[in-house]
Order: C-alpha cells, then structure tokens, then sequence
C-alpha cells in the first residue's frame, strides 16, 4: 500500500515534495530523476530552487529523465515540456543541460525518437526518483486508459478529455497537440522510488479510484499498487476520500 502523506496546505506540500527530492541529493549526488510536468510539481520544484540557492541542495552531478512531451510542439515552444522544464527547475538550478533528458516530440519521426528514449533510459539503469501527477481519467505519464498499456517509450494519441483539460494553457483547443511521446508503465514502474504529487478537489475521486480501487489498465495510476516504495503526496481537497 502506498504511502499517503496530506499536506494541511500548500507550503506544507511543496515543502515535504521538495524535501524528498533534497533529501535524496543530499545522500547521492549522482541521482537519476525522472521528473514530471504539471500544475502539480511547479511550487515543489519552486522550493527546491529555494533550497539550491540557500546552499541546501546541489542538482551539479545528477541526471533528469522527463516522463513526456507533445509531438510536434519545438523545444521553444511557450507550451513544451521542455520549456516548462528550463523555466520551472533547469535555468534556475546547477544541473547540467547535458544531463537533462526530455523525449523529442519536434522529431520529424516521433516513433523513432521514443525508440531512442526507451534506449536511453535502459542505459541510464533504474532511476532513483520518479516524480509523477495523475489525470482527471488515471493517466500517469501520457498512458491513457484503455485495453492495454505500453511497457517503454511510445506515442501516444491523446485522449480528448486530455486535451481538453489541457486547452487552458493554449488559445484554442485545436492548438492542443493530438499526439505525445510518453515514457511507458514498465519504465516507470521500474523506478526504484515513486513520488506522485496531487493537488486539487477535481483530483479526489481519480486518486481514490487509483489507490483503492481494482488494478486496471482503464485506471493507470492504479498500477501504482503494484510498486513497492510509493509515497503519494495529497493536499486536502485531493485528499478527502482517502
């Protein structure tokens, strides 16, 4: 059973989200993150930026493995995972551009750049830390419920009601990507720790389903209850049915 953890508010939240990743860095430099994008994960990744200029923590010798990114959005785009990243964490901390990794979604062949990071992400070994948030529908990552899941890096066709909650960061709906690169559950699933961050009461029904509910691939995130070392960070309005 993971581990809940409420937060009583949200500077409670972003410090204890904060304080796991710092802790981690503190007893291995050489971490292998795999990070998140999201409303979720911003004000922890705020807090760790607080921490690296307070001495705290140092990002100079670890590594980053994003989970996903849109295909056909460029790097530079304002809604890009990529950009999200160096704005959020990247530009604001010491870690090495080298050393961050985000799936290629501007590849002209998508399916050969998740290839790649599948490969990628097998050369790197098992990552230390995966951060992650969950969807209104139980995605983790961009896996959408379905049948079946994918185990490594794929493409993926997005849900419309993935779509549609993403709308609000772009003009229209149709700006909204129709595609993603998305790591897969096995790579995620293979990570040695497991931090999901979740915030919000429209979040409440979806985290209860996932951590109390059946295993099901028509709820991703409930493959969660499978992994060994979770820990699931909620504040009180995600929180309330658990």
């Amino acid at each position: 059973m993971p581990n809940i953890i409420k937060a009583q508010n949200e500077e409670q939240f972003n410090d204890i989200g904060a304080g796991i990743i710092a802790s981690l860095l503190q007893s291995n430099p050489k971490a292998l993150l795999g990070l998140a994008t999201g409303s979720s994960p911003v004000g922890v990744y705020g807090r760790l930026v607080e921490l690296y200029k307070e001495g705290s923590v140092s990002f100079a010798e670890a590594q980053s493995y994003n989970l996903d990114e849109y295909v056909g959005l460029p790097a530079d785009h304002p809604e890009s995972y990529r950009r999200f990243m160096d704005e959020k964490l990247f530009n604001l901390v010491d870690i090495n551009p080298e050393n961050t990794h985000v799936p290629m979604g501007s590849s002209p062949d998508p399916e050969q750049a998740a290839a790649e990071y599948t490969q990628l992400l097998q050369q790197a070994g098992r990552l230390d830390l995966q951060i992650l948030g969950v969807g209104l529908n139980g995605h983790i990552g961009f896996n959408e419920p379905g049948d079946e899941l994918h185990g490594f890096t794929h493409v993926v066709t997005l849900d419309e009601s993935t779509r549609q909650a993403n709308a609000r960061f772009f003009s229209s709906i149709d700006e909204v990507p129709t595609q993603a690169i998305t790591m897969g559950i096995a790579s995620i699933l293979h990570a040695k720790q497991i931090l999901l961050l979740v915030r919000g009461a429209e979040k409440a029904e979806v985290i209860a389903r996932a951590l109390k509910g059946p295993v099901t691939t028509h709820c991703p995130a409930s493959l969660l209850q499978t992994h060994p070392n979770v820990i699931v960070l909620v504040d009180q309005e995600a929180g309330r049915l658990l």
